[in-house]
């Protein structure tokens, strides 16, 4: 044993109540980060048991986007959120081209260290995709942040599900609050629909065929500049793109790097010169939310619920390639690595 005086952060798991003291959530996360080494996802740096209890070491970060968003004592500036986005999107991009989907994507999982570099933190619910057969729970990620294939019960789907929870995190970068606040399922479906319309069939194919379809009372788009006034034309159009109803016509997150947003004037600030709040361990404020989100468009009873097998058709980038997939089956070099 050494002392490094490095300042860390440690996760602490207890073993106790799962089988062979093994809890396997924990495992696959570390596996997952033993694989996914970039500057935009956060760093694991040790793994040890200590009395009965499971113990991640990671890179210490100072705070997280949830709490740059809700200070108002900070201003972002067009070129901040450009920069906070597109080291987001570098460090997803990264986990897709290794076939892995976060799917817990949300401000304060996108911590922010003391350099102002973004990363991508919490890897419980990541899982490797790619499998055309292979099914997923489709409870993942926050409800403000859940896509609406997942919403209408979708267990085969792929990066899809990353953008939305993304555009989501762009768009409350923008409002400086979240975006859709909904209570549950049905309700955060009638979010969606009230801001971007209800979706048609010939916008979403597939949508009448998912297990938890429901039909829901016809309401028009209204204008995206009505959503997010300060805007930008490039930034409106990244949005749209990103909140495209159709999983298999939505941008990939590598498109969305190269699309003209991040191009285009101002450039996105350095992060180091990127404002951060102090260090502090406040509960989530009430004031963050709306206080009254607005009604959205009522469920109307389906005349039959239709189902068939849907094929996983969603891809990605076509440079990408496979991570071991043996995180359940194999967990012995892990558990030496966990002591």
């Amino acid at each position: 044993m050494f002392q490094t005086r490095q300042t860390v952060a440690i996760k602490k798991i207890r073993l106790g109540n799962f089988k062979e003291g093994v809890n396997f959530t924990a495992l696959r996360e570390i596996k997952l980060l033993k694989e996914l080494k970039n500057p935009n996802i956060i760093e694991l740096t040790d793994a040890f048991s200590h009395k009965g209890n499971l113990h991640l070491v990671f890179e210490f970060m100072h705070t997280d986007l949830e709490a740059i968003i809700r200070d108002r004592n900070i201003v972002l500036s067009p070129a901040d959120i450009k920069s906070y986005m597109l080291m987001t999107l570098r460090g997803l991009a990264y986990c897709h081209k290794k076939w892995v989907l976060h799917r817990d994507m949300k401000p304060n999982n996108l911590l922010i260290g003391e350099d102002g570099q973004l990363k991508l933190a919490d890897f419980g619910l990541a899982r490797v995709f790619g499998s055309p057969d292979r099914k997923f729970t489709h409870q993942v990620f926050a409800l403000w942040y859940r896509a609406p294939e997942l919403l209408f019960g979708s267990k085969q789907y792929g990066s899809g599900v990353d953008v939305w929870a993304a555009a989501c995190i762009f768009a409350e970068l923008l409002l400086r609050r979240p975006f859709l606040q909904g209570t549950s399922d049905i309700d955060q479906l009638g979010k969606i629909f009230q801001a971007f319309g209800t979706p048609k069939p010939a916008q979403w194919p597939d949508m009448a065929y998912l297990p938890e379809y429901v039909e829901y009372q016809y309401v028009p788009a209204p204008p995206l500049r009505s959503l997010f006034p300060m805007a930008s034309d490039d930034a409106l159009d990244l949005l749209a793109k990103m909140f495209t109803y159709d999983p298999r016509a939505r941008i990939s997150v590598q498109q969305a790097l190269e699309h003209r947003y991040f191009s285009s004037a101002p450039p996105p600030t350095e992060p180091a010169k990127l404002r951060r709040p102090p260090p502090k361990g406040d509960s989530f404020s009430s004031k963050y939310l709306d206080p009254d989100p607005p009604e959205g468009p009522r469920v109307l009873s389906p005349s039959r619920k239709l189902r068939r097998v849907m094929p996983n058709r969603e891809g990605v980038d076509e440079d990408g390639y496979p991570v071991d997939d043996k995180v359940d089956n194999d967990v012995n070099d892990i558990r030496q690595a966990a002591g």
